[in-house]
């Protein structure tokens, strides 16, 4: 098959590589389309951690074109979402349905082959049917999923004022959930004139643009002086990982999903918020929950398909698979504005 191999940090060659045989409990997935992961990027700025030559793409849809010997849950032809973790089912974490947490897993895209590329051998348990949905409204599931993942482990509370540090996708699609959750405002905070544009109109109440206004007076301006009652952290930046607890209110909470890809060292005013406020903060990892994939899968597939989560709209480029790398240096080198950008391995049928 054709697929976009990594080589070394963001040296990817389109070239033909062999797809190894379906296992007796794996399908295999024609794939229609796959995004590329705000992590996939990070990863080509520090350091690869995994082994090479790999396949990235964990975020991906497509339909099934053979089916192993024992698989007895998924049929031959059905559209399907790739589910790209794979717990050990049997550490304690995993015991527990905690699966996120679970302590020896491996992940397509990274661990193994991903879904850069014509097709994707993937465990029978790792698919989810999505029925008569949009293929890239598909491959958008797991970003959503890990956006509900942190929301509903918040435990927002209606009329709740909200700020969103960081709203690409992930930002983007938390601010979809909370409303849905009856968040009363949602302040969106970026450094993007964009994306900002981008959150009011997936309805934001108040944008900020941390560069240009001065975060705290105008939390202060937007709250009467209070804080907001809950601050999510999206952007995985050292500077917004730690305004977070600047402003959030007494007995306030801070979630965070932004990944640290740098030591994050606090100021004394900021850390002394977190006891003087009696502060409570919450890391949230991947999406999972039980029964596996959890809720956060199956209720984006449910709302997206009454149409009150929107997911196609958050997709800013399209590529053919061969110019994956062309994706890559547009993201990596900031050439232009994006959001979720999506490469399309297979034209539609």
């Amino acid at each position: 098959m054709k697929a976009a191999v990594l080589h070394s940090e963001n040296h990817i060659v389109y070239e033909d590589i062999e797809l190894r045989p379906c296992r007796p409990d794996e399908v295999r997935i024609k794939v229609m389309a796959a995004g590329i992961c705000g992590s996939d990027t990070h990863k080509m700025v520090t350091k690869w951690k995994y082994p090479l030559p790999a396949i990235m793409g964990h975020e991906f849809s497509g339909y099934v074109v053979e089916v192993g010997d024992n698989v007895t849950n998924v049929k031959l032809g059905e559209r399907v979402a790739g589910i790209p973790f794979i717990p050990c089912y049997s550490c304690e974490y995993c015991l527990k349905g905690e699966f996120s947490l679970c302590e020896d897993h491996g992940m397509i895209g990274s661990k193994s082959f991903g879904a850069f590329a014509e097709y994707v051998n993937i465990n029978a348990n790792n698919v989810l049917p999505i029925g008569d949905m949009d293929f890239e409204d598909a491959a958008m599931i797991e970003p959503s999923a890990v956006a509900l993942h942190g929301v509903l482990n918040i435990h927002p509370q209606l009329g709740d004022t909200v700020a969103i540090f960081g709203v690409g996708t992930i930002g983007i699609l938390a601010l979809q959930w909370l409303k849905l959750n009856g968040v009363k405002e949602i302040i969106a905070i970026d450094i993007s004139d964009k994306k900002l544009e981008d959150a009011r109109l997936f309805g934001a109440s108040k944008t900020i643009h941390s560069l240009k206004e001065d975060l705290e007076e105008k939390i202060k301006e937007y709250t009467n002086g209070r804080g907001v009652d809950i601050a999510l952290e999206c952007a995985g930046s050292k500077i917004t990982q730690e305004q977070c607890l600047l402003i959030t209110r007494k007995h306030g909470k801070v979630g965070y999903l932004g990944i640290a890809y740098q030591d994050v060292l606090l100021r004394e005013r900021a850390f002394e918020n977190i006891f003087r406020r009696e502060l409570t903060l919450k890391g949230f990892w991947n999406s999972y929950s039980a029964p596996f994939p959890g809720k956060e899968w199956t209720n984006t597939v449910e709302f997206v398909k009454q149409g009150k989560i929107k997911l196609k709209e958050l997709i800013s480029h399209r590529f053919k698979l061969e110019d994956t790398q062309k994706a890559f240096n547009l993201m990596v080198n900031r050439e232009e504005d994006y959001n979720k950008v999506m490469i399309k391995p297979n034209i539609e049928e």
